[in-house]
């Protein structure tokens, strides 16, 4: 879940510039054109448009033309579709999961260069969200049902994470970027050799991820002890095993 370059690249499975996708992620800027700092309430209507695009599966744009572009669908049968669509929809409630953990962030981050870097990730994890969801209709499937209790729960965590100091939330960030990157390596082990189109997607995401998690701990983030992470790990099995199936 940070900063890297994009290319001009335009997904044509959504209709919103990524600009709009990620100011409103992350709470969008605080000075726009025209002069007048947002209020409270202008971040919040923002974030509102962001949770109804999110969990719509629409409005969406990514930065960066999906891994799997230009590649030929697998001769896969019935059962491996089944499970390979099972694995993209954990997938995608994953990042459905990081934009409401950046924007939970945004809302209660104190420091300027911390929004920024929440917002720089952003827009990775909006790739990363549109390509799932992209895989997801190619497999003939859909995202999970429970999208809506796990970003209300991401999004409250966030929040929390924020509001106590901006290293503890950079550390939330860098410790679940670890467990995230755990499940992508399995996943990957999992996958159909054929299956390239998976395979390709799921490997980006697993370097931008390793990539965040690094450049969060880099800017200050608390490396939070053990305990702390065995039990985000529960919470992750939860989240995978129930959206595997729903």
């Amino acid at each position: 879940m940070s900063a890297t370059s994009h290319k001009p690249h335009r997904s044509d499975q959504s209709d919103v510039p990524a600009a709009h996708a990620i100011e409103s992620a992350t709470g969008g800027s605080d000075a726009p054109p025209g002069g007048r700092r947002l209020t409270l309430l202008d971040r919040v209507i923002s974030e509102a448009d962001t949770v109804m695009r999110t969990l719509a599966n629409r409005g969406n744009s990514a930065g960066r033309e999906s891994p799997a572009t230009g590649h030929s669908e697998s001769l896969l049968s019935e059962r491996e579709r089944r499970h390979v669509a099972g694995l993209m929809r954990v997938n995608h409630t994953g990042e459905v999961c990081a934009q409401a953990l950046y924007q939970g962030q945004a809302l209660t981050a104190r420091l300027p260069t911390v929004r920024e870097e929440m917002r720089e990730a952003a827009a990775e994890e909006i790739d990363h969200l549109v390509w799932c969801a992209e895989r997801l209709r190619e497999l003939g499937s859909r995202p999970s049902a429970l999208n809506p209790a796990w970003y209300g729960l991401s999004f409250t965590l966030g929040a929390v994470a924020g509001a106590i100091s901006d290293k503890v939330s950079l550390g939330f960030v860098a410790a679940t970027e670890e467990r995230v990157c755990n499940h992508l390596k399995e996943h990957l082990r999992e996958l159909p050799d054929d299956d390239r189109k998976s395979r390709l997607i799921l490997q980006q995401m697993l370097e931008d991820e390793q990539r965040h998690g690094d450049n969060a701990l880099a800017a200050g983030g608390t490396d939070f002890p053990q305990p702390v992470k065995d039990v985000m790990t529960l919470v992750s099995q939860v989240m995978t095993r129930s959206s595997y199936w729903v």
